[in-house]
């Protein structure tokens, strides 16, 4: 495979049909990819396995992450004895987020901070107390 090497440069790549594995972009494979010390501001994913993903140290502020699992009936890819393998979400800021719509079953929490957390309206700290109350 060929390697494009671009340092101390300014390009701009127009990447299709590609094969980019262990690269540090429609229709490209970038198994591997690396990317540190970026700024991706309004980036844009659809379509994509981003299984095993980690994102590390970054500022997710205003993110919108919607539509995500395994492919829906009608979808090409929909296989329907797929599972979804679980997220890990982990040392977060998720202060005033928003989840709506969302399959949380089997969802565990622990060691988080859940001052003012409501689901459905209601305080999560009213439910836990009711909770105990009626032990």
């Amino acid at each position: 495979m060929q390697t494009l090497d671009i340092i101390n440069d300014q390009k701009q790549l127009n990447v299709n049909d590609a094969n980019l594995t262990g690269s540090k972009i429609t229709m490209a494979c970038m198994n591997d990819w690396v990317m540190n010390d970026i700024s991706a501001t309004n980036v844009k994913i659809t379509n994509a396995n981003l299984s095993d993903l980690e994102i590390e140290g970054a500022q997710l502020g205003g993110a919108y992450i919607h539509n995500i699992g395994m492919p829906t009936k009608g979808h090409p890819y929909y296989d329907e004895n797929a599972k979804q393998r679980p997220l890990k979400f982990e040392d977060c800021d998720l202060n005033g987020s928003t989840i709506t719509n969302c399959d949380l079953s089997n969802v565990e929490l622990s060691d988080c901070n859940t001052t003012e957390m409501k689901i459905n309206g209601i305080l999560v700290d009213d439910l836990l107390i009711a909770y105990n109350q009626s032990k």
